[in-house]
């Protein structure tokens, strides 16, 4: 019997503690250990919770957050499943942009204070494989080379260097409760750790019950089986451990709204609701969702409003409200935030499926009542030629969004945010009213961000070309991008004192089409459109 199924069914199915299974090698290699924050006096006392929210499957991204101010493109690239645009949801101090309109409820919440929307996030070189992309978004490593990727996950690189010396250290007088949960039977690579997961994967509360450590009476004899059997002890002694905590921690509590039913995401937000309202002092969790991956009827012909995307976009919407809705009448809304996210977006332009391929970047949506409201960024720059371009290219960078709940939510500090991230990315102003003691950043960052100059002549190009930009100093980076959404090119990326700068470009031995220039100063964004010519 290999490993993964023997603690497949050695430990209750209700709950798991997993190692490196999902996809990953199960080897016992030694203790846990991030000493980084502890050494440096980074880690932070704090009672914040974070929830991440996976839409998997690849979220229709322009089919969620509509571009009205691009709606006629918008349209055009995509007939047969295109929102008419007098039944988008129109949101407070913009009339750029607009929500789906089943999601009345989200819309409430946005016009209330409590939605932030981030504009076409993504990577570098993005990759449209399901597994691939939710590894990428999961870990925050986007390493091509197989045998250097690192097998670890962004929140499980950040609470190993909150609780070294974890598991063997805990339960524990300051952290008695499961640093991470995830409301699922499968594990997911966010919360690992070196070795271990840093988590425990529920799927019921109620189904959870003791057992006895099936390995406790395994005596200890060679080194090699030491390892492996100590490691399997240890698995199993934590299950049991935290198995009765999150049993007594859900019974504890109640919800206190109206969830609704038949919505699978809902019910996951309901547990998560109860769980911290039990006391738990648990920092993250993770719910799932899927149905995101819509190649096809997506939308009813007879109606682009209604069908599948609407359906899923009406459950994100509801379930998100009243988890919202129960952690006020809980009085918990203060320390809990909350983030979507897809693995990819969608193609701008539809298919003859009535549904929409594999795409590069998409928006992603915080809400709580720290949620800095706003939509943060543009609109997708959509070209009237669909057929030259169908990819939609990133402004910001998946992990300036994690770098900002990192350092705006959960008060990490330097050098420990660069460790977990594995390297620097600039943070975004998307949480408000300080709670890192961190200054609230001005409303006007897109306004900030259409201030930066950034031009480039001639246009089109052909062999030669100057890009001119603008930057308010810090630092300072300008990528070019190609129709599938890689960067193709890095012109600059250094700090730069605030002023007005060229770059000559020539003979970049680039094909012709059309490529995207993006300016990234500190936290504000800007991306031109080019056309390069052939030369003739």
């Amino acid at each position: 019997m290999n490993r993964r199924k023997f603690l497949h069914n050695t430990i209750p199915a209700a709950v798991a503690m997993p190692a490196l299974l999902n996809r990953f090698s199960f080897t016992a290699m030694g203790q846990e250990n991030s000493a980084l924050g502890w050494l440096m006096g980074q880690t932070t006392d704090t009672d914040h919770v974070f929830v991440l929210v996976q839409l998997s499957g690849g979220n229709d991204g322009l089919n969620m957050v509509i571009p009205l101010d691009m709606y006629a493109n918008y349209y055009n690239a995509r007939t047969n499943v295109a929102i008419p645009q007098s039944q988008v949801l129109r949101l407070d101090g913009t009339d750029k942009t607009g929500f789906h309109p089943a999601m009345t409820s989200l819309q409430n919440l946005y016009n209330n204070g409590k939605v932030a929307v981030v504009q076409s996030v993504g990577y570098a070189n993005p990759n449209f494989s399901h597994f691939r992309a939710t590894d990428i978004w999961n870990s925050g490593d986007t390493t091509e080379d197989r045998r250097s990727r690192v097998k670890t996950g962004w929140m499980g690189r950040y609470l190993a260097n909150e609780f070294p010396g974890y598991p063997d250290a805990y339960p524990s007088t300051s952290m008695p409760d499961p640093l991470a949960i995830q409301i699922s039977s499968v594990p997911t690579l966010t919360v690992q750790g070196n070795v271990y997961s840093m988590g425990l994967s529920i799927t019921d509360p109620e189904d959870i019950y003791s057992f006895v450590n099936p390995f406790s009476d395994y005596p200890l004899n060679s080194a090699p089986a030491n390892k492996e059997l100590k490691f399997l002890r240890v698995v199993s002694e934590k299950t049991k451990i935290y198995s009765d905590l999150i049993r007594a921690a859900y019974q504890r509590a109640s919800t206190m709204a109206t969830y609704p039913t038949n919505n699978s995401l809902a019910d996951q937000l309901k547990i998560v609701a109860r769980l911290i309202k039990g006391g738990l002092k648990t920092r993250v969790y993770t719910v799932t969702v899927g149905g995101f991956d819509t190649h096809k009827k997506q939308v009813n012909a007879s109606d682009t409003t209604t069908g599948m995307h609407a359906n899923l976009m009406k459950n994100l919407s509801e379930g998100v409200t009243a988890f919202q809705k129960d952690l006020e009448l809980m009085n918990l809304d203060d320390r809990v935030m909350g983030m979507t996210f897809s693995e990819f977006g969608r193609r701008i332009k539809s298919n003859a499926s009535l549904g929409t391929d594999h795409g590069a970047a998409a928006p992603l949506i915080m809400f709580g009542t720290h949620a800095k409201k706003g939509i943060l960024g543009n609109s997708p720059d959509i070209p009237s030629d669909i057929q030259v371009v169908n990819n939609i290219p990133f402004q910001y960078d998946f992990r300036s969004v994690y770098a900002s709940v990192l350092e705006q939510w959960f008060c990490v500090k330097q050098p420990a945010l660069n460790e977990i991230l594995l390297q620097n990315y600039q943070s975004l102003p998307l949480v408000k009213g300080g709670p890192c003691g961190l200054p609230d950043t001005p409303d006007d960052n897109n306004n900030a961000a259409d201030k930066l100059l950034l031009k480039m002549w001639p246009s089109p190009y052909t062999i030669s070309a100057t890009i001119q930009f603008s930057t308010n100093g810090g630092h300072t980076m300008i990528q070019q991008i190609d129709s599938l959404g890689r960067v193709v090119k890095v012109l600059t990326n250094r700090d730069y004192a605030a002023g007005t700068y060229n770059i000559d470009i020539y003979n970049d031995g680039l094909a012709s089409g059309v490529y995207f220039i993006r300016l990234q100063n500190q936290s504000l964004q800007k991306v031109l459109t080019v056309l390069k010519m052939p030369n003739q």
